[in-house]
């Protein structure tokens, strides 16, 4: 007898699929710093897991109201995107074998993340990982960005399950918060930053890599 049943898996993208994070905070040093602003580790993982426009506010609230803070991601965008075109797109170790194992085991499996639909539909293409999705949810189409449980819960309308239903991946404590606000279980597989216990409170479990995810969904499944 199936001890759960899961109609959805819903995976974050930054930090959680691709390596990015940590090119992403050198990227940003690497533009910033030229121009006279020190960007620290300690700041850079207070903006994981949350959308652009809270990212600029934090940039301006930490550095001041002259930032040029539109340049600064702009270039900090194209550093990243010649970074993938050169390197390729970092794809996190397991990830590939999580996702064709939910695939043969009939379970859906949406992206939702706080990057834009252009970027994501590149970085997609780019790694091979689109065709292993049944639909995606990005920060450009929805109102409110995690933690607001919005993207989540969208995700769930368009495939059609129900929230108790569905499983959330996610590396950041935004995420987990964001997760936890839709009623979904989520399992978090943490990056740049492991997540407070507060935020371990609002998971099912932490863990250390996809294949161990896999191991967890593939005993809850049996």
């Amino acid at each position: 007898m199936k001890m759960k049943t899961y109609g959805l898996v819903v995976f974050d993208m930054d930090g959680l699929m691709i390596d990015s994070e940590r090119m992403t905070f050198e990227g940003y040093r690497a533009v910033c710093g030229p121009l006279g602003y020190a960007v620290e580790e300690e700041f850079y993982t207070t903006l994981l897991g949350t959308p652009e426009k809270t990212v600029r506010r934090k940039f301006v609230e930490a550095f001041g109201e002259g930032i040029p803070i539109e340049s600064i991601m702009d270039q900090m965008h194209a550093w990243l995107e010649e970074r993938f075109a050169r390197e390729g797109v970092p794809v996190k170790p397991g990830l590939v074998e999580l996702l064709a194992m939910l695939k043969a085991k009939g379970i859906r499996t949406m992206v939702a993340t706080s990057s834009k639909r252009a970027r994501v539909d590149r970085i997609l293409e780019a790694s091979g990982l689109g065709d292993y999705f049944d639909g995606s949810i990005c920060g450009d189409e929805v109102k409110r960005g995690k933690p607001d449980p919005e993207i989540f819960l969208k995700a769930c309308a368009k495939m059609g399950v129900p929230p108790r239903e569905a499983l959330v991946l996610e590396d950041s404590e935004q995420g987990i918060q964001a997760s936890h606000r839709a009623g979904i279980p989520c399992i978090c597989i943490p990056d740049m930053k492991r997540p407070q216990p507060e935020f371990v409170e609002m998971t099912v479990a932490v863990l250390d890599s996809h294949t161990a995810a896999a191991d967890w969904i593939r005993k809850k499944l049996c």
